[in-house]
């Protein structure tokens, strides 16, 4: 049995920001119509920071939406025609204060029952300590974590952004030989 696409029948938006659109989809699937509630999101990226020694640095923000500080990897989205190795270390520069040498893990969709969000993973290491320059209306601490104590605070529900908890996941055995 092969899984039917959906085909777009019409879209409407229905609101259009800076960091997002919501449209209203009319598709057919399996002969009916139906809608689909779709959010695009231009792509990000997200790196895990590890010092010389063997920290993981993390950024502690509030999150509006869900009410509560989270602690979460340094991350932010593309530029338009920003690759996403340029991203992420921009993103990495700009909330930490760190440059190094970035490693590809991979990729995520963040929800994609309702939104088109990419978001790249990087691991980064030999980091020189630069300075940081956060976006006009980001406020967020830098914070230093043991390697050895982070898989545990995972386990644990410490952290429970799904970015950082996937990045870590397709880092681990990386990590694991440092």
């Amino acid at each position: 049995m092969s899984i039917e696409k959906e085909k777009l029948l019409s879209r409407r938006t229905l609101y259009q920001g800076k960091l997002l659109e919501v449209h209203l989809d009319r598709v057919t699937v399996s002969g009916r119509e139906t809608s689909r509630e779709v959010v695009l999101h231009p792509a990000a990226a997200a790196i895990i920071p590890i010092t010389a020694d063997k920290e993981a640095i993390f950024v502690k923000q509030y999150r509006y939406p869900i009410g509560k500080e989270l602690l979460e990897i340094p991350a932010g989205k593309m530029d338009p025609g920003e690759s996403e190795d340029a991203c992420a270390a921009r993103e990495l520069e700009e909330e930490t204060g760190y440059i190094g040498m970035l490693q590809k893990l991979g990729q995520i969709y963040s929800s994609p029952g309702f939104c088109d969000e990419i978001i790249h993973l990087y691991l980064a290491k030999d980091l020189v300590h630069t300075r940081q320059h956060l976006d006009e209306g980001e406020y967020l601490d830098v914070v230093k974590i043991p390697l050895s104590d982070v898989f545990a605070m995972i386990g644990r529900g410490k952290m429970t952004d799904a970015k950082t908890v996937s990045a870590f996941a397709m880092a681990w055995d990386l990590l694991h030989s440092l």
